[in-house]
């Protein structure tokens, strides 16, 4: 019997965790454990094969690791903490929607820190590391057609420059942040027109990294989430 703990890469049957992580984590350290769920159960959400309004249950999601329930507590606190998660203690847990105005809120956000993130990483980058971080740059073009896409491209450059930064707090912030800044950016759709105008933004971003301005690279990540 198989049973639905196979969206977390986990093979269950009645014999507890056959393959995947579920064996791996067999005799993981407990905190270790709960970064795994944290990160599986968190990543289940952002692609939405766990939905908004989805019922997410402790005791079951236990079952299907075959561990005790308070690494998956702890997970979950986590994932509430950031605002995936909304937990009802004693029942269930429950995948919180994600309104507009979250959405416009988040693009704020992931402008002004995405903008300082460029100002203190790009003029620190060698120039091996420019080049890599103007490639990522022009390939924000391929999310313009798919929200999903945009949001893995975005992430990506502002982990690059984030852990080229040379700032420990950078990197800190946004281990904290990167899945609400994934999961709330989805729904956000770059229309029509605007297009050829965020392409035009993505290849003066790539321009001013490879030049090694900061100030220029902040004010065109800015732009790309439209905060002035």
């Amino acid at each position: 019997m198989l049973f639905w703990g196979n969206y977390l890469g986990v093979v269950m049957d009645e014999r507890g965790p056959q393959s995947g992580v579920g064996r791996a984590l067999l005799g993981a350290p407990k905190q270790l454990l709960a970064d795994e769920v944290y990160q599986r159960v968190g990543e289940s959400i952002i692609d939405g094969t766990l939905p908004p309004g989805h019922r997410i249950r402790d005791a079951e999601l236990a079952e299907k690791f075959g561990v005790s329930r308070m690494p998956i507590r702890e997970a979950l606190q986590r994932l509430e903490r950031v605002g995936l998660v909304e937990m009802h203690p004693s029942r269930y847990t429950q995948v919180t929607e994600v309104p507009p105005q979250l959405t416009e809120k988040t693009l704020e956000y992931a402008g002004y820190f995405g903008g300082a993130v460029a100002a203190i990483a790009v003029p620190r980058l060698t120039e091996t590391e420019r080049e890599q971080a103007a490639a990522l740059a022009r390939a924000l073009d391929e999310g313009l057609d798919d929200p999903a896409v945009l949001a893995a491209r975005r992430g990506e450059l502002l982990q690059y420059l984030s852990r080229h930064s040379d700032n420990e707090i950078l990197d800190a912030v946004l281990d904290q942040t990167s899945m609400p800044l994934s999961r709330n950016l989805r729904p956000w759709t770059v229309e029509g027109a605007e297009r050829e105008q965020m392409r035009g933004i993505h290849a003066a971003l790539a321009e001013a990294i490879l030049a090694g301005d900061g100030h220029a690279a902040e004010r065109f990540l800015r732009a790309m989430h439209h905060v002035a």
